[in-house]
């Protein structure tokens, strides 16, 4: 019951602040206390790394079962999105993330997975987790890569319905956008980073395959995050560049699939 505790309490306080913002919407009411509201965030993100830490790091090696590494990508986006919040007005993305959150959490803690926990060095399980969680917030930028485009194009037609306008203003999102992308592209600097350092022959294992798309998309990343701090890029540029990176990223991982399965038959 105690590993099961740090996440209970995420999830009833991920919950309750959903609810505070819905409610203080639907009622008319002034939003929560900025500071109130932050305050319990981080506690629940808090206590959510620390459910995470442990489903994940168990006594029989790292779990990185399906549903435990969704509450993991849950936390890292909560954090970006939070941090982001203290500078952009995002806060309508909040309930629905933290209502998805609270039920990724309660899958981690009660849905079982085939996964067998295998014993790894923590440098190996770390590449393994930074390389996971950049896959999964570079996906999650592309896919708003693509809602950005159809928000802009329903905005120039003067079609945008109710639910697109409930989201925040194009530029916020778009701001959003490169703070996911800077956050991803981090995590997979970091990533080929640690798996030029602890991998012991990328060429014996058949990786330079991963590792060249890898890099590639980690250059088409980096020149959109230069582009648009040095020259302003956005809109479709930014989204061509996103989708871009995103797609070496893909062939990272299929590519390599490809190569290694249906040309090499390894």
């Amino acid at each position: 019951m105690n590993e099961l505790l740090p996440g209970l309490v995420a999830i009833l306080i991920y919950i309750a602040l959903a609810y505070w913002q819905w409610r203080s919407w639907s009622a008319s009411q002034a939003e929560p206390s900025r500071g109130a509201f932050l305050g319990l965030a981080a506690l629940a993100v808090s206590l959510h790394g620390l459910s995470v830490y442990t489903l994940i790091d168990t006594a029989g090696g790292f779990n990185f079962g399906f549903f435990r590494v969704s509450s993991l990508i849950f936390w890292v986006i909560n954090i970006t999105v939070l941090v982001s919040s203290i500078k952009l007005p995002v806060r309508s993305l909040l309930p629905p993330l933290f209502l998805m959150t609270a039920i990724g959490i309660l899958c981690s803690l009660f849905v079982d997975d085939t996964y067998t926990p295998h014993p790894l060095d923590y440098p190996i399980a770390l590449h393994i987790l930074l390389s996971i969680l950049a896959y999964s917030i570079l996906t999650i930028a592309a896919v708003q890569a693509l809602a950005l485009a159809l928000q802009d194009r329903l905005l120039k037609t003067h079609q945008l319905n109710r639910a697109m306008a409930f989201l925040p203003p194009l530029q916020t999102m778009e701001s959003l956008l490169f703070e996911m992308i800077r956050a991803g592209a981090t995590l997979l600097a970091c990533s080929i980073a640690s798996g030029l350092l602890f991998i012991d022959d990328i060429l014996a294992q058949h990786l330079a395959h991963k590792m060249f798309f890898s890099l590639a998309a980690l250059g088409v990343y980096s020149v959109l995050l230069w582009g648009r701090r040095t020259h302003g890029w956005r809109g479709k540029q930014a989204i061509r560049w996103t989708l871009g990176g995103f797609a070496a990223l893909m062939l990272a991982y299929f590519g390599t699939k490809l190569v290694l399965e249906l040309l090499l038959h390894r």
